[in-house]
This record gives structure tokens, C-alpha cells and sequence, in this order.
């Protein structure tokens, strides 16, 4: 007896979901309308079976698209440009086209098979930003060897998937520990990241590792939102301020969260880094010309979207990829955690 694994077909779709050929057709095309219910049954047979569309299964077979695609839950801060400019360098020097996918307002959305925006049927692989897919795609995705790398993120246990992450906890453990050692800061408060963020897990990790090393208690009211965000930062901060909370420091969890913690600091009249003490994380192309100008971390942001770019090529060619690739970061010291200017090295950033 043969034990060939045989692909669905869209009849296998239709007999499990109860409906005819052509009905599952008008659902692939999206050409008539069908009735919702039925449209909802027929796109839960599609994920079940793991069907691909006739035409995506001879793409992916063929591999002869020649572009890669990025998703991205939005564009437009400087972070993703350096991280856009590493990608597009690395992709076009290994013969891709690159599409970029914004996938903000979709990501919650009930999203069928036929209608995904990059996938299998127009590209050989994808780079995946953290939260920018849902769990169950990536699954998916992942069950039928397509080709995927994961930024900032982890895959699922059940998945074996490459990841490209940054030192999160080293880079901020430094951090904490250069304000508890050289400034004898005692009060730090540190603003976490979105919900669910690796990084921000992986820089509150050190933060409170620092404090733990230096035998500082960790204090639940110095540990707020920030969003990786101005705003957001900045409200928290506020809310500190009208509360009297004490703080004579504050990690902002990344260097567009400290531009938010400084402008409110600046606005209520507290100095920096007189009174408060600000660092940041990223390095960002602002960070050296905020006032004052940020200690921060740097993190190689551009590095990461090359290896990203190195290591799916290696999956799409059958190559072994690496699991995890662990990017170093480096401590940038400027005037706003209280240091004097260095002065800078030939050549470097700072």
C-alpha cells in the first residue's frame, strides 16, 4: 500500500465542508457572494486540510517568484528604517524583490486562506516582525515547510521556525547597573513595552536583575507603561509626577519612550540629569541629538535585518539555518544619565 502523502484538492475542501466545487470556488475568488455561514465552513475546511490554491501550490513549488516579504505591524518610525534598510540591502544582493506588508489593522482579522496578502502564492519566504501574525498562520504556514524567519520573537513550542533577537537582558542589566554604580541612583523607574513584547520582557528581566545584583528592592509603582511610545511615556510619567512618586531615574524601555519621558519631565520643570536621571534602548538616529543627549543601548538594528535576510535564503535553498541568532548590544554612555560628553571614536556613531 502506498504511503504518498497526496496534497487536497479544492474537491477535498468542498466534501468537507458540504458544498459543492464551484461554491468553494466563488469563495476562493471572492467573485459571487456566498452566504456567510457557508463562506465561514468552507474557509474552516481550507485551514483544516491545509489546502493552497492550485495556482499558489505551482508557485511554490516552482520557487520562481524571486521576492521575499515583510510583515511589519506598521512604518514610520526610525527604528524600522534602519531595520528596512538592512533587509533591502541584504535581499537585493541575494537576487530577491522584497514586498512589505503594514499588518496593523488586519492582524485581529478573520483573514481567509485565499485572501492573505503575502504568503505562499506570491513569495518563496517570509520575515515576520514580532506580533505581526497571528499564532495559528504561523502554524500554518510552518506545516506546509514554507519558508519563515521570526523578528524580535520566539516561535511557539510547536514550531521549529528560525528567530533573529536581540541581548536584551545583558544590554539593560548594564544599563541599570552603570546608574546604580556610577550615579547612585537607588529609585529607577522602568516602562514597559507592548504587552507580550520579548523585548521589553527581556529589558525589564535585566532591569530587575541589576537592581537584585546591586540588593535593591524591585518597587511594583516604578515599573509603568510606556508603549515603546511618546505618549504613552510621557502620561505615565505625569501620573508619577501628580502622585509624588519618588524616582531619581527612569528606564524607558526604548529611546522613543525616553523622548516622551523627557519632554514631560521638561514640562513639569524637573532637570535632567540633574534631579531625574533618563536612559533609553535602541540607539535610535534621534538619541545623540535629544536634549541632553541619550544614554542608551545600542542595538544593531540594520545588522539584524541582514541576518534576518541571511537566514531565510538559507531555508529557501534547503541550507540548515541557525535556531536562534543572538545580537549583541553595546552601552552608549551620553549626558542625559548625569556623565560628561565622551568624545567620539573615528568613524563611530556616538
Amino acid at each position: 500500500m502506498s504511503t504518498t502523502h497526496r496534497s487536497p484538492t479544492i474537491a477535498d475542501v468542498a466534501q468537507r465542508a458540504g458544498v459543492s466545487i464551484a461554491t468553494v470556488s466563488r469563495v476562493l475568488n471572492g467573485t459571487t457572494p456566498v452566504v456567510p455561514e457557508t463562506a465561514d465552513r468552507i474557509r474552516g475546511a481550507i485551514e483544516e486540510l491545509h489546502y493552497v490554491p492550485r495556482t499558489a501550490a505551482r508557485v511554490l513549488a516552482s520557487r520562481r517568484t524571486d521576492t521575499i516579504g515583510l510583515l511589519l505591524p506598521e512604518i514610520g518610525e526610525a527604528f524600522f528604517a534602519a531595520l528596512l534598510r538592512g533587509i533591502e540591502a541584504e535581499a537585493r544582493a541575494a537576487g530577491f524583490d522584497l514586498l512589505i506588508h503594514a499588518t496593523t489593522h488586519v492582524l485581529h482579522a478573520s483573514v481567509p486562506a485565499a485572501r492573505r496578502t503575502l504568503a505562499e502564492h506570491n513569495t518563496d519566504g517570509l520575515v515576520v516582525f514580532t506580533q505581526s501574525i497571528r499564532e495559528e498562520e504561523l502554524i500554518r504556514l510552518h506545516q506546509i515547510n514554507f519558508p519563515v524567519v521570526l523578528l524580535f520573537e520566539t516561535p511557539p513550542r510547536s514550531v521549529d521556525i528560525p528567530a533573529i533577537l536581540l541581548e536584551n537582558r545583558t544590554g539593560a542589566q548594564r544599563l541599570v547597573e552603570h546608574l546604580i554604580d556610577v550615579h547612585g541612583c537607588r529609585r529607577i523607574g522602568f516602562l514597559q513595552g507592548p504587552k507580550g513584547n520579548e523585548d521589553s520582557e527581556g529589558r525589564q528581566a535585566g532591569y530587575k536583575r541589576a537592581l537584585k545584583a546591586r540588593g535593591i528592592a524591585a518597587d511594583p509603582e516604578l515599573i509603568g507603561y510606556g508603549g515603546f511610545n511618546e505618549e504613552e511615556a510621557s502620561a505615565t510619567i505625569q501620573e508619577w509626577l501628580a502622585r509624588s512618586i519618588p524616582f531619581d531615574a527612569v528606564f524607558a524601555g526604548d529611546d522613543d519612550a525616553a523622548t516622551g519621558v523627557l519632554a514631560a519631565l521638561h514640562r513639569a520643570g524637573v532637570r535632567v540629569p540633574q534631579d531625574v536621571r533618563v536612559v533609553g534602548f535602541d540607539d535610535s538616529a534621534v538619541s545623540r541629538f535629544l536634549s541632553p543627549p541619550l544614554t542608551t543601548v545600542r542595538a544593531p538594528i540594520e545588522a539584524v535585518g541582514r541576518e534576518a535576510i541571511r537566514q531565510l535564503v538559507r531555508v529557501i535553498r534547503g541550507e540548515p539555518a541557525e535556531p536562534l541568532s543572538l545580537m549583541p548590544t553595546e552601552l552608549v554612555i551620553r549626558e542625559s544619565c548625569g556623565c560628561q560628553p565622551q568624545p567620539a571614536a573615528p568613524g563611530s556613531k556616538a
